[in-house]
């Protein structure tokens, strides 16, 4: 048997070893290879995407300043009906509410969070806010009969939803990490109660109490929500041709 075609297979390993090593060299660059960039520029991207929405809210609620001034110079409309108009501006959440109002700021645990004596060693998801927890305290103060609410500094409607994407809120498109703080305008006393009778918030004190959750309540004798700014058109799917 010819030594040449031994050779040639041993030449032929060698080569493949030395591109496997420079590969792994490129896709390293010195830094932990288990690192997703693509993760990291779609985080940017979200980010980017939300100061954008940020500064369109801005621009729409000047838009609509303007046109609700132009609108009410000369519309013709008579005392009651405009009256009928305000009422319902209040309702949907399009003007600003004013009155005494209470605050309640959510937010994960602290990093070395440990369990308090008599509690199991917490899951990762016992360590952070969950929708469920941001949904439960604004559900609460609805029932409360709050007059308005704002999530962070965003005023809520009929339509808006409240999502959570791992420990980000997403509020009508724009991101938020915690801490979340929820404003209510409307009776102290009611909301309070509201809070307190919530099945759900009393679950959401165990872990409170058991890892260090983040809660707070606060009180204001008047505070001014300002009104909802962002569009109102309802986006929906449609069937493919």
């Amino acid at each position: 048997m010819s030594r040449w075609p031994v050779q040639g297979l041993t030449a032929a390993v060698f080569a493949l070893a030395g591109l496997i090593f420079v590969t792994s060299a490129n896709t390293a660059k010195g830094t932990d290879i288990r690192t997703d960039s693509s993760l990291l520029k779609l985080s940017d991207l979200i980010q980017q995407r939300s100061d954008n929405n940020a500064e369109l809210d801005e621009s729409t609620a000047s838009v609509r300043a303007d046109i609700d001034t132009l609108a009410r110079r000369d519309d013709g409309s008579t005392r009651a009906e405009d009256a009928e108009l305000d009422a319902l501006e209040k309702a949907a959440g399009t003007t600003k509410v004013t009155g005494e109002a209470l605050s309640v700021t959510l937010n994960d645990a602290p990093p070395d969070a440990t369990a308090k004596p008599g509690y199991p060693e917490p899951q990762p998801n016992d360590l952070v806010i969950h929708q469920q927890d941001l949904q439960a305290v604004v559900n609460a103060l609805w029932q409360g009969g709050a007059r308005g609410i704002q999530v962070m500094d965003q005023r809520l409607i009929s339509t808006s939803a409240v999502r959570c994407v791992g420990n980000t809120l997403i509020l009508q498109g724009r991101v938020y990490s915690p801490p979340y703080k929820v404003t209510a305008v409307g009776d102290r006393e009611d909301l309070r109660q509201a809070l307190d009778g919530s099945t759900a918030i009393q679950n959401y004190q165990l872990y409170v109490k058991a890892y260090g959750l983040g809660w707070k309540v606060e009180e204001d004798d008047k505070l001014t929500l300002p009104g909802y700014s962002g569009t109102v058109d309802l986006h929906y799917a449609q069937p493919v041709e």
